[in-house]
């Protein structure tokens, strides 16, 4: 076996196998005798096959697997062991690769092309410069949590007399010629809301009248929506269409939504029992909420600022295009020629970037740790039960919801890759000199927009 590299450029290289009878006889003849012990010929017992005839059937095709995969060990052997930094995979060259004949040949020589991955080192120091913006919480977004939290925590109260957004329960009657049809539509247990209705003059008719009132009104005016009248006479859509009578609603119930006080009670639900005690405390644990949701979009965009000044900083890095491209035409069957040409800036971009963070994380020793992805998958928990209002769950129910999180391989994956990602950062963090500046949600934002 006699290997030989050959460097074209900076970035393109081919590697030369070069093989005898002697590296590959014994494997080969090993095999054809596993082959004569199971091979079952008519004529001849299991096992008593002549190895002359098990040669002749089969000796090529165990020949050329058997040399396929000894180029295919010593090639990966090769760059193992001498540290060869490839992009992504040899290839057998085009122009220098020599016909193969087994049935010939009992030496071959298998020419690969590869394509080498620039050579560069980080240097990270306070001459680079990296924007951080630090979100504001203003007094307006505090008050609309207050607002969702005292919405969210009420509660439904019977009230006597009725106001626009009530939920109006009663008896339900279809009317002729002023009054009641005995063969028309009768519910006992109608529902509306005066809110919902368009016209201001019917829904005028239920705002300020008291339980017990009977009213007379007309659906087809009030709502204009053949799904609103099917609704509430529970008749269907094309009936609903038909209805043009007036109606008799008798008030049997008025049920209101009443927001939550801003006191101990709402305190406890939000954050659990005990934790905050005043309205004081209770608007600066939102604002520190607000704060730690803010803090993750401020990360993301310094995530991306730092990419970009990393890769402006190392832009004179010289990929191998012409192996890169053929090589991705080849591993990927549904990418053509033209759609390749478009996204192979983006994909030297991701390439390049994913060198840059290897780099990074070897000068750094970084590591991934069990307790890293553990304590990311209850980050990501606390912050989807913080999406329903869940404020102070127990860290038991965090840890059981993260756990079961963390069954799923592509999870786990996703969430290793997220830790690198933002130790990587960090580390950047450290090291460069960071330009913070403090924004509106609404400036920031509007970076987001294209």
């Amino acid at each position: 076996m006699n290997i030989v590299r050959k460097d074209i450029d900076q970035s393109n290289a081919t590697v030369t196998l070069r093989i005898e009878k002697n590296d590959y006889a014994e494997k080969v003849e090993k095999t054809l005798r596993e082959y004569r012990k199971k091979a079952n010929i008519p004529g001849f017992r299991p096992g008593m096959v002549p190895l002359g005839l098990v040669k002749k059937m089969y000796g090529k095709a165990v020949l050329a697997e058997e040399i396929n995969k000894l180029v295919s060990d010593e090639l990966y052997k090769y760059i193992r062991e001498n540290n060869v930094n490839i992009l992504g995979e040899p290839m057998p060259n085009e122009n220098e690769q020599p016909v193969i004949d087994f049935n010939t040949q009992e030496d071959f020589e298998f020419v690969f092309d590869f394509g080498l991955a620039p050579e560069f080192e980080i240097e990270l120091s306070k001459k680079d410069k990296v924007k951080y913006y630090e979100i504001a919480v203003s007094d307006e977004m505090i008050e609309n949590q207050v607002k969702s939290y005292t919405g969210r925590y009420g509660k439904y109260v019977q009230e006597e007399t009725v106001e626009e957004k009530d939920m109006v329960k009663g008896e339900i009657l279809e009317m002729e010629n002023g009054k009641v049809n005995e063969s028309g539509i009768k519910l006992s247990d109608a529902v509306l809301t005066p809110s919902y209705m368009k016209d201001e003059a019917q829904k005028a008719l239920f705002v300020g009248a008291a339980k017990g009132d009977v009213i007379t009104f007309n659906p087809a005016k009030a709502f204009e929506d053949e799904a609103e009248i099917s609704s509430l006479l529970k008749i269907s859509k094309d009936e609903a269409k038909n209805i043009e009578s007036d109606f008799q609603f008798k008030i049997e119930g008025i049920t209101r939504y009443h927001e939550s006080a801003i006191d101990q009670e709402l305190f406890d639900k939000v954050y659990g029992e005990g934790v905050v005690t005043s309205e004081e405390e209770f608007r600066a644990k939102i604002k520190e909420n607000i704060q730690e949701s803010l803090l993750s979009d401020s990360e993301y965009k310094f995530g991306i600022d730092a990419r970009d000044m990393l890769l402006a900083k190392y832009d004179n890095l010289v990929f191998p295009d012409a192996f890169l491209k053929r090589w991705l035409l080849a591993t990927n069957e549904n990418l053509t020629a033209e759609t390749l040409e478009t996204d192979y800036p983006k994909i030297i971009a991701d390439l390049k970037w994913q060198l840059i963070k290897d780099k990074i994380a070897k000068a750094n020793e970084l590591e991934v740790e069990t307790a890293d992805i553990e304590e990311y998958a209850k980050k990501i928990t606390k912050a989807q039960f913080a999406q329903y209002g869940m404020i102070g769950m127990d860290d038991e129910i965090i840890a059981n919801y993260a756990k079961d999180m963390l069954k799923k391989e592509e999870t786990v994956k996703n969430i290793i890759d997220k830790v690198a990602d933002n130790k990587t950062f960090e580390i950047v963090k450290n090291a460069v000199k960071v330009d913070t500046k403090e924004i509106s949600v609404e400036d920031f934002n509007k970076m987001f927009i294209n």
